[in-house]
């Protein structure tokens, strides 16, 4: 399909897909770019509206084109984070720190961290090697806890203000963001076996020539995906640390137990340690009109009492002296898991016009610099054979879909759980921090 710099291209979602796309289409030289969005940007919704998301080129498969294609989107995502002067100010180098507890952790634990490729990877196998990490607080026992500490080239990345960074940049490029009730897409406009655009809530018909999708977690209610999209839930909480007890924690490598959570030091705009309890993901399955089961993502800045437990004992077993603390900040995020972790990165084979961006499978912010560069290449029909085969439509590989399929994660009681199980939230009192 022929598109030119001046072809009308609109993007539905400013999370960090389509903040992304909007940023690389500027760059480009694009000139009739718009972004739909509900929320002020950066979207409230957003997984990318965080304050710290781990930067590390980990691999989640162990089939060898699979390997070799996420090695590149690694590498581009990378380079943006490390050179790229618009990112470059927003990644902290401290290391990784990955590990697990159980055998099948540290057989999948095997699978992401290949230390006989990198040089500047060490086992720490025993209690006292992870608290030799950071003595001043790393004070807990870590019972059964062995891993790799990745010394350098990974790290963390201050989320929402890299998104925001591009977001302005993006604008200053000529890019339009449409929020609030103007933003807000009810459907995409199908016509003639195509998509031509959006409608908003206010009644705007927005027709466009090229039609980009990038709606994370809620793109499955603008469009059938055949099942190849699970709206996925994860859960965080935030410490605030006092002004005096910041310093300790300044450079804290990334402490991730792939069954246990991570966290890692505090922000320097609030001082507040974020911390994720691991686990496969919760689900909120409804039945739809024609009784197809669905997962519909909610907006809640609460997590669930057994999400504030997990989180509880992780500190107990890593920073006990942290264990008690109140937390000033709770919050459910939510990402689209395909079938097989892989990106849906591709021209819609029945809808010409419309251009997919979606299923980050909990991975995707890291991609932040380079992955519209992907959805770019994919407007302008130039995907690498290598690449597109791997984030291709692919509903194929989503037929009679095991929706509580784990996708290799690990946490919590092992399984998917589901939010109406759910019998009791936390009641953090969010504050300023609220905003996120």
């Amino acid at each position: 399909m022929t598109v030119t710099k001046s072809s009308s291209i609109l993007i539905i979602g400013a999370g960090t897909w389509g903040a992304s796309t909007a940023l690389h289409l500027g760059r480009r030289g694009y000139t009739n770019v718009t972004v739909l969005d509900p929320y002020t940007v950066p979207s409230a919704i957003s997984a990318g509206n965080d304050v710290n998301k781990i930067i590390s080129s980990g691999q989640y498969s162990n089939k060898k084109d699979e390997i070799e294609v996420n090695e590149i989107l690694a590498e581009e995502a990378f380079k943006g984070w490390t050179t790229d002067p618009l990112f470059k100010p927003y990644y902290h180098d401290t290391g990784v720190v990955m590990s697990a507890c159980s055998s099948a952790g540290l057989d999948r634990l095997g699978i992401r961290v290949r230390p006989e490729e990198e040089p500047d990877v060490s086992e720490v196998t025993k209690p006292e090697h992870f608290r030799q990490l950071a003595p001043a607080v790393l004070k807990g026992n870590f019972p059964g806890w062995r891993g790799y500490h990745i010394r350098s080239n990974a790290g963390w990345a201050h989320a929402r203000n890299a998104l925001v960074a591009a977001i302005r940049e993006a604008e200053k490029l000529g890019v339009k963001f449409v929020t609030g009730t103007q933003g807000r897409v009810i459907t995409l406009i199908f016509e003639n076996n195509d998509v031509k655009g959006a409608v908003t809530a206010d009644g705007k018909i927005w027709r466009a020539e090229q039609t980009v999708l990038c709606a994370g977690a809620n793109a499955a209610q603008f469009l059938d995906f055949k099942d190849q999209l699970r709206p996925t839930a994860w859960t965080l909480a935030h410490i605030r640390l006092k002004p005096e007890e910041r310093a300790l924690y300044k450079n804290l490598p990334v402490i991730f137990n792939i069954e246990k959570g991570f966290f890692f030091e505090p922000d320097e705009e609030r001082g507040e340690i974020k911390i994720c309890d691991e686990h496969p993901g919760y689900t909120n399955m409804v039945k739809s009109a024609d009784g197809h089961l669905t997962s519909l993502p909610f907006e809640k800045t609460q997590i669930p009492k057994e999400s504030e437990a997990r989180v509880r004992a992780l500190l107990s077993e890593t920073m006990p002296q942290l264990a008690d603390r109140p937390f000033s900040f709770a919050r459910v995020c939510w990402c689209a898991d395909t079938a097989n972790r892989e990106f849906i990165i591709d021209r819609h084979p029945e809808h010409p016009s419309l251009v997919l961006g979606c299923g980050a499978s909990g991975r995707g912010f890291k991609y932040l610099p380079s992955i519209g560069n992907l959805i770019v290449d994919a407007i302008e029909d130039k995907v690498p054979e290598k690449v597109h085969k791997l984030t291709r439509w692919s509903p194929d590989i989503a037929v009679d879909r095991k929706w509580r399929d784990t996708l290799g994660r690990f946490g919590g009681p092992n399984r998917v759980m589901d939010f109406h199980d759910v019998k009791e939230w936390t009641n953090v009192q969010n504050k300023d921090t609220a905003k996120l």
